[in-house]
């Protein structure tokens, strides 16, 4: 390890600032050498290892109080292969700046999540998705990764090549080891028009399979305290580009959703009984409105009310059920709720630990602002949701274990005899993972 990129640390912290860890020494590798050399010397100390990302988990996924590994200069793209269309990515590359590089290339993702603050191997490993008829998860658009294992050897995965570990270690926890770097299928970048409008929570919830089937990515917004949704309906469209006015964009993106709902968050915190008010209002805020522009600039929105989220992945066919009964518990309960619910779905996927492993899926995410009590809300909803066969988003709060978790996937047991084998002493290992994981 070298004096240019180890350095003593202070407290870690999340960007909901519900996790702290204090590491013994954080360190930036500026190359896969250099990680490898970091893992061994953790070992010989008999320091436990954890990478980190920008820290939108919202689970303590990455906090350890050993070695915390900083990706700041693993970034860029090393490769972009137009015969296989792909791309392979360094993993601490924010999904922001991949995602303009790929444009600046005439190239796109199929598919992303709703934000791109988050780094390659830290969306990947903790199932970030976004919603979509016939694609969700960004691991379901991996086509390879690069693997440092605790021994420190250096592992290409794919199909073809170390298949086993490439099965599972897509969505890997940060437990198999630490990924360097993530080969992507892209495609031609193409456009997408959105369509956002207003909807009755009865209305959306009775068409719920019909507005599923004839999107190509559908979701939607109830705000709880009233009975209504706000949806969104994105489609490939041959174009032309008609992106939202720079005044009207800004008045939608950022001012309504961003500062009005900032002080409506803060007012709710202060004042919860004013929070069915608020909700009326906000609910009725955002009008219909439709454009078209290039994939990234529609998937993704700008997040920046800070919240705690948790989030679970149902059966497609159990979430209207789901979704009326946290409706109910909401309407007869005295909690007040100032963030809307938001629901998703995604095909299923071929890998072990991805929340829609196996069958077609339907998530539904709940939200309060940061610095509310969340853990009565929370619970209840997940009550809810584990009667229901649910599986928590790995990076979203939750309070499974192991012996849960093996129940409701039935590849558990493959990830788990790939952990023993790659890392048998334990040294990715923390309290969550021992908690969702086993030991």
């Amino acid at each position: 390890m070298t004096d240019t990129y180890a350095r003593t640390t202070s407290a870690w912290r999340n960007w909901a600032g519900n996790v702290t860890a204090r590491p013994v020494r954080a360190v930036s590798p500026a190359s896969v050498d250099e990680l490898a050399a970091v893992l061994r010397k953790a070992a010989e100390d008999g320091l436990r290892v954890k990478a980190v990302g920008t820290g939108h988990s919202f689970t303590a996924t990455a906090a350890t109080d050993g070695v915390l590994i900083r990706p700041d200069l693993l970034t860029g793209i090393r490769e972009i292969d137009r015969t296989a269309m792909t791309v392979t990515v360094e993993a601490g590359t924010p999904l922001k700046r991949l995602n303009t590089a790929l444009a600046r290339e005439g190239l796109s993702l199929t598919n992303m999540g709703d934000i791109m603050e988050q780094t390659v191997a830290g969306a990947t490993s903790t199932g970030t998705h976004g919603t979509g008829r016939d694609s969700a998860s960004i691991a379901a658009q991996i086509r390879a990764l690069e693997l440092v294992t605790a021994d420190g050897r250096v592992l290409t995965c794919s199909a073809e090549e170390n298949a086993e570990i490439f099965a599972v270690a897509r969505i890997g926890l940060g437990a198999l080891g630490v990924i360097t770097a993530v080969t992507f299928a892209v495609e031609p970048v193409f456009l997408l028009t959105a369509r956002e409008e207003p909807m009755a929570f009865d209305k959306v919830t009775a068409d719920f399979d019909q507005l599923v089937a004839e999107n190509e990515h559908f979701e939607f917004y109830w705000f709880p305290h009233t009975g209504n949704c706000n949806t969104k309906r994105n489609n490939r469209s041959a174009g032309p580009a008609a992106p939202p006015g720079k005044v009207s964009g800004w008045i939608e993106d950022e001012f309504l959703s961003n500062g009005v709902f900032q002080v409506a968050c803060s007012l709710g915190r202060a004042v919860p009984a004013a929070i069915p008010s608020i909700a009326k209002i906000s609910s009725r805020a955002l009008s219909a409105r439709t454009y078209t522009d290039i994939p990234y600039k529609v998937f993704t929105s700008p997040r920046r009310v800070r919240f705690v989220e948790m989030e679970y992945a149902l059966p497609r066919e159990a979430a209207v059920e789901a979704l009326r009964e946290v409706k109910a518990m909401v309407d007869r309960s005295p909690l007040r709720i100032s963030f809307p619910v938001e629901v998703r779905t995604a095909p299923a996927d071929d890998i072990a630990l991805s929340t829609a492993s196996g069958r077609e899926s339907a998530y539904i995410a709940v939200h309060l602002y940061r610095g509310t009590p969340y853990q009565a809300y929370f619970t209840a909803v997940e009550r809810i949701m584990t009667a229901h066969g649910g599986r928590p988003h790995w990076g979203k709060v939750n309070t499974r274990d192991a012996a849960y978790l093996a129940g409701v996937y039935p590849r558990f047991g493959e990830f788990t005899a790939v952990r023993d084998r790659l890392d048998p002493d334990r040294l990715f290992a923390n309290d969550y993972l021992r908690r969702v994981l086993g030991d």
